[in-house]
């Protein structure tokens, strides 16, 4: 990168590519619109369709898959009759508004606004970068936290530390944006993809379960790779090319990093112990063999247990009571009402994905009713199987194509609720798990985020390397990127596998076949 303005897009091929996917992408229609178009386009297909013979066989039935018009007059009126119990019965509706309603306490009481402080303040210079894309990563349980605190705070930090604060914003963005799938602590996120790779696996086998923590070994694992190989990065590659990038910001205009005051820090701690006592009685309520929170078998981590059945009700409390804590503890909330007015913010934020769920509803019922989603699962997999690829050829190609589709539809709920429906089935048939399918797509879905346009927030990340060198553009900040982006597909791919081969689980009730062999 030059320390001059001509800097602010790449050239050649990489310029047109951008170009190119910044003009599709510009065209999409909105993804609440592409659910509403892909459930017409399917009652279309259904209709067409439902006159065929197909010599594919239904593995819920045992005989030829039969294709329902979902045009014909009864379907009509029970679509009619049934779209309210859709909408309401979506599972990952009631998983993410439940979780954010704890989560929005936390984060606007300034409990985990505090936490993130005191984790970047104790950081020794040394261990700075690993340490910024450490509280990156761990930032993605409080949702858009990681981006609007740890993003610019990480530009501060490096700045005070003498090094170039661009380098600082490009590792804490790689961790946010780039880590998404990568995470020590469950979250929202977890339960919220589960709620869709159930529904996919449903279209195969209705009895289907997936254990709200299928993924958290992977991603608890990835969170170690992530971090290492961010840190090679942003010091080896990353930084040195920005040594002549001057800065030219208005140094007053410069953010300041402020530390937590001394009645904030009282607070965290306070609400700190508040969340570990919470979490000590947890674990103490269910390590009795005949405690109430293991499954009839005694497990513990069978999704069938009240334990694993609770996790989003859990995470719900450990981060609205801690949060409720601080809050009264430090004067953020006054009265109960304030409690409340913080609980409506967070649902105020989420009223996009509200009316996304919405169309994604209908458009996966219509899916499913249908049977065109079982059918191009069977089709495909025959279609696999007769290409004689390796499972792990199939898999590197989910992620890679999840990570292009990525590039123009940057809702991760939104991605899966599309990809879901067809590559979990198809794999399935192909003796490949759902949880092994979801991490691919958690793999794919995060390595290219950090340099497509598209991603909300991307403008956001742009504004803040602007306070320090004014000419960054659009293209300056993927030319930055794109080094995290390559890597983390290329590496976390390879990582994938060697997890796989090594047979490490996966998560909690997972495994990497399917049907699942009992150990």
């Amino acid at each position: 990168m030059n320390n001059n303005n001509d800097a602010t897009m790449p050239t050649g091929i990489v310029a047109r590519f951008l170009n190119f996917v910044e003009r599709v992408g510009n065209k999409l229609p909105d993804p609440a619109i592409i659910f509403l178009f892909a459930m017409l386009l399917i009652w279309l297909l259904s209709w067409w369709f439902s006159g065929v013979t197909f010599d594919a066989i239904d593995p819920r039935t045992g005989e030829a898959i039969i294709i329902n018009n979902m045009l014909a007059s009864d379907s009509l009126a029970t679509f009619l009759s049934s779209m309210v119990k859709t909408f309401t019965g979506f599972a990952p509706l009631g998983v993410v508004l439940v979780a954010m309603l704890g989560v929005g306490v936390a984060e606007h009481s300034g409990f985990i606004n505090t936490g993130l402080k005191l984790m970047l303040k104790v950081t020794p210079k040394k261990l700075l970068t690993p340490s910024i894309i450490l509280v990156a990563i761990v930032s993605h349980t409080a949702t858009d936290a990681g981006y609007v605190l740890v993003i610019p705070l990480a530009g501060v930090i490096f700045y005070a530390a003498g090094r170039h604060p661009l380098a600082g914003i490009a590792a804490a963005f790689a961790g946010v944006s780039g880590g998404f799938g990568a995470n020590f602590i469950p979250s929202g996120i977890d339960p919220l993809l589960q709620s869709f790779t159930q529904s996919a696996a449903q279209i195969i086998n209705p009895a289907m379960s997936i254990n709200p923590l299928n993924n958290w070994a992977f991603t608890s694992a990835s969170s170690f790779f992530i971090i290492l190989l961010g840190w090679y990065i942003t010091d080896k590659i990353i930084e040195p090319r920005l040594k002549n990038t001057e800065l030219d910001g208005n140094k007053e205009d410069l953010p300041a990093f402020e530390d937590a005051r001394s009645d904030e820090k009282r607070a965290f701690f306070i609400a700190s112990t508040v969340m570990i006592a919470g979490l000590a009685l947890l674990a103490y309520v269910s390590a009795p063999g005949d405690s109430a929170m293991r499954s009839e078998d005694g497990s513990l981590t069978n999704f069938r247990s009240p334990l694993m059945q609770s996790i989003v009700p859990l995470i719900f409390l450990l981060f609205w009571i801690p949060g409720a804590v601080y809050g009264f503890t430090v004067g953020t909330f006054k009265s109960s009402k304030d409690m409340i007015d913080a609980m409506s913010k967070a649902m105020g934020g989420m009223a996009y994905y509200i009316v996304m769920a919405f169309f994604c509803a209908l458009f996966i019922a219509a899916f499913s009713k249908s049977n065109l989603g079982a059918l191009l699962a069977i089709e495909g997999a025959q279609l696999l199987k007769a290409m004689e690829l390796p499972s792990a050829v199939t898999v590197v190609g989910i992620i890679f194509l999840t990570g292009f589709v990525n590039l123009f539809v940057g809702s991760s709920s939104a991605k899966w609720a599309l990809l879901g429906p067809v590559f979990v089935p198809m794999l399935m048939q192909l003796g490949i798990s759902p949880d092994l399918t979801q991490a691919a797509y958690r793999v794919g879905d995060s390595s290219s985020n950090i340099i497509t346009p598209l991603m909300p927030y991307f403008p956001l990340v742009v504004v803040y390397c602007q306070k320090y060198v004014k000419g960054t553009g659009i293209g300056t900040l993927i030319a930055m990127m794109l080094p995290y982006s390559i890597a983390f597909m290329i590496g976390w791919s390879l990582f994938l596998l060697g997890y796989w081969a090594l047979g490490i689980p996966l998560g909690l009730d997972a495994s990497y076949v399917y049907p699942a062999v009992a150990p």
